[in-house]
Parts: C-alpha cells; sequence; structure tokens
C-alpha cells in the first residue's frame, strides 16, 4: 500500500474517503457537522457514521469514545473498521486526519498499522469470481499532518505492517507449499535484497555435524528436507552487540508418532508462525536500515509419523551436549528451538529473543490477547514487553523457578521433553528451552494462543503475524 504523509487541509485532501476520529462530547466541524449524514454520527467508540459533504465526496466518522481512554490501540481499530467502511462503498484511496491527543507519532502509526493489517487477504488460491466477492482494495494512505517528526513514525509504521502481512502470507500458505526449502528461499530473497544481510543454510548433513540432535530427531519422519535457516544482517558497528532472533519453524506438525487428533490439524500447517515473524522482522529491519546487529535462526522441519520417525522413550544429544529422552514427539518445538538456541549462543549472541507456537497451554492461560513471556533477565524481558505494549502486540510475563526444572529432569538422561504430570506446561517447556542459553539474556515469547485466531478487528480471525512489529520496534529502541 503507498503511504504518504502530506500537509493538506482536510476539505482538499484528494482520496475516495476522508477519515476523521470524533470523541465523546466534541462536535464535528463544519463543513462537516451540516453535511448530509452528519445526524447518524455518533461518538462512542468503534461506531462509525458516513457523511457525503460536497467535498471530498464522503466523509467516514469513526467514534473514539472518550479522549481520556484513547490509545494507539483505539486507533488501529479506528482505522481497520474505517478501512472495511470505506472500501465495502468502492473507495480505493484513504486520508485520515489523525486525532489529537496522545504521542502524535504513536497514533499516526497506529492509524497505518490498522489499515495496512486490515486490508490484508489471503486470496491467491480463488479460481473464479464469487457472488458476494470481496470489496476492492485500498491502495493508497495518506496521513494529512504538518508535523514532519511524523514521516519517520509513519514510514516505519507501513513498513512493519507490510512485512507483518507478508509473515501472515507465509502463516496460510498449505505446507505442500511452504516447505523448509521454501521458506529457505525466502530468507535468500531476503539477503538478496541488502547488501547487509547474508544468509546461511544448514541441510541434514551439516546438521548432523553440528551435533544439532534436536532438528535431526524431529526430521527423521519426514521426506521434506529439513533446513536450519540463518539470516545475518550487519546494520551495527563492528563489535557492538549482537541480537539474536530464534524463530520455530514446524511447516506441519501432525506430532509424530504422538499424533495429534485429526480436528484442526489443517491449523498445523502454521506451526511455523515464530520463523515467519522472524524472517520477515530481518526483512523490516534491512529496509529500514536500523543501526544494529542481528543474527537469526530458524530450525525448520515438518514433524511426521513415518517408519522412520523418532518414537517415544528414544534418547537425543542436542548441539550442547546435553541428553534428551524423548517422550512425546508431539513436544518437538523445544527440540529444535534448543539446538538453535545453543548455536546462538556459540556464534556470540549478547541477547535473545525467541517465538514459537510451542504450547497449548498458553492459550489456555491467557487467551488470544497476550503472547507468553518468559525470560532469564528482568531488564530484557522489560523491554521486550514495552516494545510490545507499543506495538499492541501484548506480552504478559510468566514465572521461572528452580521447581519448575523438576519437571524437565531426566531419569536416565540430563533431560526430558514432556513431563507426565498436567502442570505448568508453558512454563516448563521454556524452562527446558533455559538449559541452552547459558547466562545470555533471554526472553521467549510463546505464540500459540496470539499467531491465528485472535479477532481484533485490524487481523479478523486468521493468521496475524504475531511478532513483526514487536521485533522491528525493539530493534529500532536497540542501543
Amino acid at each position: 500500500m503507498r503511504v504518504e504523509l502530506l500537509d493538506t487541509p482536510p476539505a482538499e485532501a484528494e482520496a475516495d474517503a476522508l477519515c476523521v476520529g470524533l470523541f465523546e462530547g466534541d462536535e464535528l466541524p463544519e463543513p462537516f457537522a451540516s453535511a448530509p449524514g452528519a445526524r447518524d454520527v455518533k461518538a462512542a467508540y468503534k461506531k462509525l457514521a458516513v457523511l457525503h459533504p460536497e467535498r471530498p465526496e464522503r466523509v467516514i466518522v469513526a467514534g473514539l469514545g472518550p479522549r481520556d481512554e484513547f490509545e494507539p490501540e483505539r486507533a488501529r481499530v479506528a482505522a481497520a473498521l474505517a478501512m472495511r467502511q470505506a472500501a465495502s462503498r468502492g473507495a480505493r484511496t484513504l486520508a485520515w486526519v489523525p486525532p489529537g491527543g496522545g504521542d502524535p507519532g504513536a497514533i499516526a502509526a497506529a492509524l497505518v498499522e490498522g489499515t495496512i493489517l486490515a486490508a490484508y487477504r489471503f486470496d491467491r488460491y480463488k479460481t473464479a469470481p464469487q457472488d458476494d466477492d470481496p470489496p476492492p482494495r485500498i491502495e493508497a494512505l495518506t496521513v494529512l499532518g504538518s508535523d514532519g517528526e511524523l514521516s519517520a513514525a509513519v514510514e516505519r509504521a507501513r513498513v512493519a505492517s507490510e512485512a507483518e502481512n507478508r509473515a501472515r502470507e507465509l502463516q496460510n500458505l498449505p505446507s505442500n507449499v511452504a516447505t523448509p526449502s521454501y521458506l529457505a528461499q525466502r530468507a535468500g530473497e531476503i539477503a538478496a535484497g541488502d547488501d547487509r544481510a547474508s544468509v546461511e543454510l544448514f541441510d541434514r548433513a551439516q546438521m548432523e555435524r553440528q551435533g544439532m540432535g534436536g532438528l535431526v530427531s524431529v526430521s527423521r519422519g519426514t521426506p521434506e528436507e529439513p533446513r536450519l535457516i540463518v539470516l545475518r544482517y550487519a546494520g551495527g558497528a563492528e563489535g557492538s552487540e549482537l541480537v539474536a532472533l530464534v524463530g520455530k519453524a514446524v511447516t506441519f506438525d501432525s506430532g509424530g508418532i504422538s499424533i495429534k487428533p485429526a480436528a484442526q490439524m489443517n491449523e498445523m500447517k502454521m506451526d511455523m508462525s515464530g520463523g515467519a515473524a522472524v524472517l520477515e522482522a530481518v526483512a523490516a529491519i534491512a529496509e529500514l536500515g536500523l543501526p544494529l546487529n542481528v543474527l537469526a535462526a530458524v530450525p525448520s522441519t515438518e514433524n511426521m509419523p513415518s517408519g522412520t520417525a523418532t518414537k517415544p522413550g528414544d534418547i537425543i544429544t542436542q548441539h550442547n551436549g546435553k541428553t534428551v529422552e524423548i517422550i512425546n514427539t508431539d513436544a518437538e518445538g523445544r527440540l529444535i528451538l534448543a539446538d538453535a538456541l545453543s548455536w546462538c549462543v556459540e556464534q556470540g549472541a549478547d541477547r535473545i529473543v525467541d517465538l514459537a507456537t510451542l504450547t497449548g497451554a498458553v492459550l489456555t492461560a491467557l487467551g488470544s490477547t497476550h503472547a507468553g513471556l518468559i525470560s532469564n533477565d528482568d531488564e530484557w524481558a522489560e523491554r521486550v514487553r514495552a516494545a510490545g505494549a507499543r506495538t499492541g502486540e501484548l506480552t504478559w510475563r510468566l514465572p521461572l523457578h528452580p521447581e519448575y526444572k523438576d519437571l524437565t529432569k531426566g531419569t536416565i538422561t540430563d533431560l526430558v521433553n514432556a513431563s507426565e504430570k498436567r502442570k505448568a506446561s508453558t512454563i516448563y517447556a521454556a524452562s527446558f528451552l533455559e538449559e541452552f542459553v547459558d547466562d545470555v539474556p533471554w526472553v521467549h515469547l510463546d505464540i500459540a494462543g496470539t499467531a491465528w485466531d485472535v479477532g481484533r478487528e485490524y487481523v479478523g480471525n486468521g493468521a496475524t503475524g504475531y511478532g513483526v512489529r514487536l521485533l522491528v520496534e525493539l530493534a529500532a529502541g536497540a542501543p
């Protein structure tokens, strides 16, 4: 979507629809207050009305509720609702008058995010026109304002939101298309697009030589070649802090020998959501030219049952030398993440964030509102939490405690990949991962509840691309 910032009076905006927000207790300014449709205006949050003044052709008034409750998240929601209303009336171009109040840059960015994210549709597999064809796409958005400082915020929001939509596209692709090799190809495209970026791809033989027993084990049941996808971005000074981003990318998770129930197994094509977020976040970071060094590691494989698949009771050795007894082959994500985390530590990572659709338990605990956040470092945890709060990708910190380690301890091995006790599943899965980060500041985000079916106005009930904007915001604030 084309996005620009223009210092143009609202009545002179060249757009198919002009969008304005209205707080409770405020009045519409002229000429809008006397335009046809003005009597239908309501300022309550999420209410919409369409006016028809002489110029522009139509004005969409979005209710914002009380002024003292206004925040960027309400701007995102208002932008999404206004975008859909405009598109349903044939509009292809929008202009927004940013509401006053709050941080102007954050509000302008939120309007851009809400519009771009809500405009996404996954329709590449539609082969013929439908009777209920979706409305035209919004092609351009203009933010009206004279503050030059808004320009950077608007551009960052555009780049990050487009990247999040690309992650949603990867999530939505079927697993017979979005294989580990497909994700590796996407990483190559990202690296080819920027001189500061480079890619390295590990195949099965290289993983075996590296001692990545988790990745090798999980991939044994599938003919699809696994990949450890490594993207490097050198945007910072040589020798400056290296931030590692690790994303789980199981391109289809049947559960392996410990097979999942058939109901909704089709959604398991999205078990690569963490990897998709990491790949597209690096693409956005490079496009914005952010001044930091990034090491991204995306362990990718299918998890399938077959005669060669890993079995419950098998024992493997992870990259850092720790042994693991496989109790449940459906607890595979932690095995491939463990190898990637250990490898990043070996490569000199100074800080780590991993994203993974790791446990169904986090959905039970936090629903689709917050991702579970677990960390070994308070300062790093707060920086990640704050970045998510600014982008609306919320997190909730869960505790680590030595007692949780007992759930990961093995009797004949160092560790087990799943506890037979039905408690603290999200936490002990993260506690397992902590065994592979040494003392490096690390944050684990369990996004199993937030990667899809969130239901917010700007992402709907499908893939969300959760984490892309959070990681870009985190990178933008890096020291």
